[in-house]
């Protein structure tokens, strides 16, 4: 089989940590091009923007967009209207309106449009997708609590109007939690915390309503110190599930499950090159419908303020 050709836009962190190695080691895509304005990478065709890399390359059919969301719905709009597959890295969007309007463009175009979630490729959620599927959850408590500083250094862009803040590592968990628990839910209380030079939170404390009763608790900061966490805990009416390490570890009645890893990029282009070949597109929306409706509801409290 012929690897099909992607070009990768915007050559930062998560672009070099995650998205090139899984290219390299991907049987069904080849990295023909770049666009950076830093200068892309050794040895890999690099254009200044999308405008040059289009007419550049024809050749090249799917495009994989790394940028920050801000600027990206004009991007992405550009790719679709030149035929391109797109994949996007998440948040599909600023809003959910810009990436209802991307599905609704592809769609049109007739060219696949992949919303990534990065964590529902982590090592557990698919095991923990099956054995909740025919339980009932009773409680769900998610803890996601990490240091900003050590994960996201000097990058400003997440505090400014659209980064989301807190919320762009929040909305991993919020797109596991979608992709595991059998049922829909809804946000029925937010409070989120800003600091009072950052126009975007730093923590953030969630409420979810369910079926029968069921309520969901989600915990997010990015003031952690010391250990990490990333848990999610579901209790059922028979057994507890808890996924642990971001979804990369996984217990079921406090006993650790066997699990295989093949890596959550890696994952992403396999999902990707599938699409492409069965025309299809994988646009969930419902990780960024919870963040924007914790907006809405939330109360917002002014805390200290936080210099990088």
């Amino acid at each position: 089989m012929t690897a099909t050709k992607v070009a990768i836009l915007g050559v930062g962190k998560i672009a070099r940590d995650q998205h090139i190695p899984a290219i390299a080691a991907s049987d069904a895509f080849d990295l023909a091009a770049t666009v950076s304005r830093s200068g892309g990478l050794e040895g890999v065709d690099n254009h200044p923007d999308i405008d040059a890399l289009v007419l550049a390359r024809p050749d090249i059919p799917a495009f994989s967009l790394c940028m920050p969301p801000q600027p990206r719905f004009e991007i992405a709009k550009k790719a679709i209207l030149a035929g391109k597959h797109t994949m996007l890295e998440k948040p599909p969007g600023a809003t959910v309106s810009e990436a209802l309007t991307l599905a609704d463009l592809a769609r049109a175009q007739g060219v696949t449009l992949f919303a990534t979630w990065h964590s529902r490729y982590a090592a557990g959620v698919a095991q923990a997708r099956e054995w909740l599927a025919d339980r009932t959850p009773t409680k769900v408590e998610i803890i996601w609590k990490e240091d900003v500083r050590r994960w996201h250094p000097g990058q400003d862009w997440i505090w400014e109007a659209g980064g989301m803040g807190v919320f762009d590592p929040g909305i991993n968990a919020l797109s596991i939690m979608t992709e595991i628990l059998p049922d829909p839910l809804h946000v029925i209380a937010a409070t989120l915390s800003f600091p009072e030079n950052r126009a975007t939170p730093i923590a953030a404390d969630l409420t979810f309503a369910g079926p029968r009763g069921l309520q969901v608790s989600a915990g997010f900061d990015w003031r952690q110190e010391g250990p990490q966490t990333w848990d999610i805990t579901v209790q059922t009416d028979n057994g507890t599930l808890r996924l642990s390490d971001g979804g990369a570890t996984l217990h079921i009645d406090d006993a650790k499950q066997t699990l295989q890893d093949s890596g959550e990029y890696p994952g992403l282009y396999a999902r990707f090159a599938d699409l492409i070949a069965a025309g299809q597109s994988d646009v969930d929306l419902r990780p960024l419908q919870h963040v924007a409706d914790a907006f809405m509801l939330g109360r917002r409290e002014t805390v200290a303020a936080f210099h990088d």
